[in-house]
């Protein structure tokens, strides 16, 4: 893009650097600071306090269930407690702690986590995404933050190349991550259903006469109340339940302390690992199934990868080594105590174990924290769902950003009320805890194993990394995820089908939306009109240049897309000052306004049309369409005032002196010629305006994509029938950028790929 920072060789000249438009301010955005990656002591100990509240709901409420579900048979035998305490501890040191918190966080992308943010950290260092809409100008935006240590450089390299040559490869990235993805949102959707259920269920202990069903009922009404409230954001959620689970996790330790002191402390034994190994030799296949009960312990982990937006690492880490940790595991060794002394309670362990005089203040804290378990990994749904919207992954819905005083804070409406349905009717049709938690295993650890996947490649490409520790992190993570995928999978016929038709079905819809923006984005990039095709029309005697400024948006970030002789065929006219417009999303966060837009001049200065791109991180809102077209005008002026100044510039031996743009005015010739581009400049200017003044008007090409003839049955079906049906349901292109209906223009126009 001639706007950008390029080099070029003309034949008989020095070499030239050309700057971006937008130098002089793109100098003042780098080593920005983010909400998700740094930031003063302060504001991170208020973000753990906040996180507490939003982000370990669901790892904090799990003792409600993990026991019941370890041994929903009975205890057979007294050590078998200690063997499966010692595998819930060593569970959370070696996936939340060791994994997540001091290994996994620092891949965020400039401070966004989930598996998107993964991918996407990936497609910065290697070209693996399916569109060509690459460039070398977004390498220069400030927060792009390619760094090349020399140590590893080979191999990154050669990974590199393997991942852009294989198409296989590329393919198998999207698939584990869109996988990833769909896995969260069953996990968004059985996080409530479980946590609310198993918590509501504590009632039958002072209540015995109520049913299971109206118990279900209850927690129906409760789950109600949830989604209703995800529309006030994670900021104010978080502040209101920051307190409540605060309490909550003071309850269970000093409940876990008690029982310790009161039952049985030699249950602190678990510490030693060999107690696994007695408890997987005392019994063998039993030992391997119980392990889709513990690992229900971890619930809710991944939720600190995906909700890291809303906050930061530091604020993650101190949270979870000071609170988290401390707290849920004194309540897994004081349920175990309590145990040792009474294993016939083991199917309604939590409650059993509460002092009597702390019943009620339990239960009502106990509903509180469900509640907030459910705003964990739906703030890391919305978050991770948003990404793929702005990578093309998803059909557009509205993206609600929730807080002005945090990034990344997001709720999406139309998502919220089917994942809100969707848990409903799966607390209705399970009923009980244990077949949820059959279902909800699998989501959690298939989601832990494509992170560690993504994590390794990240660690090779990325991070440069040495072999040898990435097959370490590797071998000891995949294989510990592997052994409770293997043993939660034995019980997929009693509820764990359920993650993997939900996931299938929002694969195929994520696969199908992007196929068809893939094929489509190619089907216009080979269509591209040439420039001289677009001089020759603009000088046809039926062509008229009519007042006002016209944006013609295309996904295309290069040449002029064939909708446009579409338009001039239809209305043979174009504005007076004329604007191919392109909205692209580049693979990180945000990007800084002053490095909003790049343009180049298509045709000669007469013309008066040009070519913009607007760059937007995945978490960045769209503006207003009154403050978009401003800003862009703005910066359309000045790039019609830098390009006269660069082209004016005289060649340099220095091409380091990227501040040498003055013009030698010592001659006469030279001053005179200064003087009349800068009229020029300033004619074009003032031009532009004027016709800014009389109105902006958006141009929309409304592409009807069909599949081609002689197409295979399933290419007619994805195209024709599913990309239909998401097209016709998906929230249209003028109001996801705010254009009034009054200043918009739509141009038919049908594609067959």
């Amino acid at each position: 893009m001639a706007a950008a920072a390029t080099e070029s060789t003309a034949p008989g000249s020095e070499r030239l650097k050309r700057h971006d438009s937008l130098y002089g301010d793109a100098e003042k955005v780098s080593n920005e600071k983010y909400h998700g990656s740094g930031g003063s002591w302060a504001r991170t100990l208020q973000l753990a306090f906040q996180s507490i509240g939003v982000v370990y709901g669901d790892i904090g409420t799990s003792p409600l269930y993990v026991y019941s579900s370890t041994f929903p048979g009975g205890i057979r035998h007294p050590d078998d407690l200690v063997g499966v305490l010692s595998l819930i501890l060593y569970t959370l040191i070696l996936i939340p702690m060791l994994k997540y918190v001091f290994i996994v966080l620092h891949a965020n992308d400039n401070g966004d986590g989930g598996t998107f943010a993964l991918y996407s950290l990936l497609s910065r260092y290697a070209k693996i995404g399916m569109i060509p809409n690459q460039q070398a100008e977004d390498a220069m935006v400030s927060n792009y933050s390619i760094e090349a240590p020399n140590s590893g450089m080979r191999r990154a390299r050669w990974l590199r190349e393997k991942l852009e040559s294989s198409n296989a490869a590329r393919i198998a990235l999207f698939t584990i991550t869109i996988l990833g993805t769909s896995m969260v949102m069953g996990d968004g959707t059985l996080t409530p259903a479980i946590s609310v259920l198993s918590a509501v269920s504590g009632i039958r202990e002072k209540a015995p006469d109520l049913t299971q069903s109206q118990v279900v009922w209850i927690s129906v009404a409760i789950l109600f109340v949830l989604f209703s409230v995800q529309r006030f954001g994670t900021d104010k959620v978080g502040y209101s339940f920051a307190p409540i689970i605060s309490v909550w996790f003071v309850l269970i330790a000093t409940i876990g302390m008690y029982n310790l002191a009161v039952h049985d402390a030699s249950i602190l034994r678990a510490f030693n690992p060999m107690y696994i190994v007695d408890y997987f030799r005392r019994n063998g296949k039993e030992a391997w199934v119980s392990l889709g009960g513990v690992v229900l312990c971890i619930t809710g982990t991944e939720a600190m990868f995906a909700d890291l937006g809303h906050f930061n690492i530091r604020a993650i880490q101190i949270s979870f080594t000071c609170i988290v940790f401390p707290s849920v595991a004194l309540c897994y060794m004081g349920q175990a105590a309590y145990l040792r002394k009474f294993p016939e309670n083991v199917s309604d362990t939590f409650y059993k174990s509460i002092p009597a005089p702390m019943f009620w203040p339990v239960f009502v804290a106990a509903i509180m924290a469900a509640i907030i378990a459910s705003q964990a990994m739906l703030s890391g749904a919305f978050a991770i769902l948003s990404k793929a919207l702005s990578m093309g992954c998803f059909p557009r819905v509205e993206v609600v950003h929730t807080s002005s005083k945090y990034e990344g804070q997001v709720y999406i409406p139309e998502v919220n009320f089917l994942i809100g349905a969707a848990s409903v009717a799966v607390t209705l049709a399970f009923q009980t805890t244990a077949n949820i938690g059959n279902a909800y295993g699998i989501c959690v650890v298939t989601v832990f194993s494509i992170t560690t996947h993504l994590m390794a490649v990240v660690m090779l490409l990325v991070w440069r990394t040495h072999p040898a520790l990435v097959a370490a992190f590797y071998a000891a993570f995949g294989f510990a995820e592997f052994l409770y995928l293997s043993s939660i999978l034995s019980k997929f016929a009693e509820g764990g089908y359920l993650p993997f038709c939900f996931s299938l079905v929002l694969m195929a819809l994520m696969a199908a939306w992007h196929y068809v923006h893939v094929r489509r984005y190619w089907y216009e990039l080979d269509r591209a009109v040439p420039a001289s095709d677009l001089a020759a029309m603009l000088a046809r005697r039926d062509v008229r240049r009519v007042p006002g400024v016209g944006l013609l948006y295309s996904e295309l970030v290069q040449g002029i897309p064939p909708v446009f002789p579409r338009l001039v065929e239809k209305i043979p006219s174009v504005h007076a000052v004329l604007v191919f417009m392109s909205i692209k999303h580049l693979p990180i966060p945000r990007v800084a306004p002053p490095e909003r837009f790049i343009f180049r001049r298509v045709g000669p200065v007469s013309h008066r049309v040009f070519r913009c791109v607007a760059r937007y991180g995945y978490t960045d809102p769209l503006e207003g369409h009154r403050e978009f077209a401003a800003f862009l005008l703005d910066r359309l002026k000045m790039f019609v005032q830098e390009e006269v100044a660069f082209a004016a510039r005289r060649p340099s031996g220095d091409e380091d002196d990227d501040h040498d743009d003055a013009i030698d005015c010592d001659n006469g010739t030279d001053s005179d010629a200064a003087r009349a581009q800068t009229a020029a400049v300033e004619e074009e200017q003032r031009f532009i305006d004027a016709e800014a003044e009389r109105g902006v008007v958006y141009l929309m090409g409304e592409a009807t994509v069909t599949a081609a003839a002689g197409s295979s049955l399933v290419k007619r079906v994805v195209v024709n029938y599913l990309y239909g049906f998401l097209r016709k349901n998906h929230r249209e292109s003028h109001k996801a950028l705010s254009i009034p209906k009054d200043q918009l223009l739509r141009v038919g126009i049908t594609y067959e790929i």
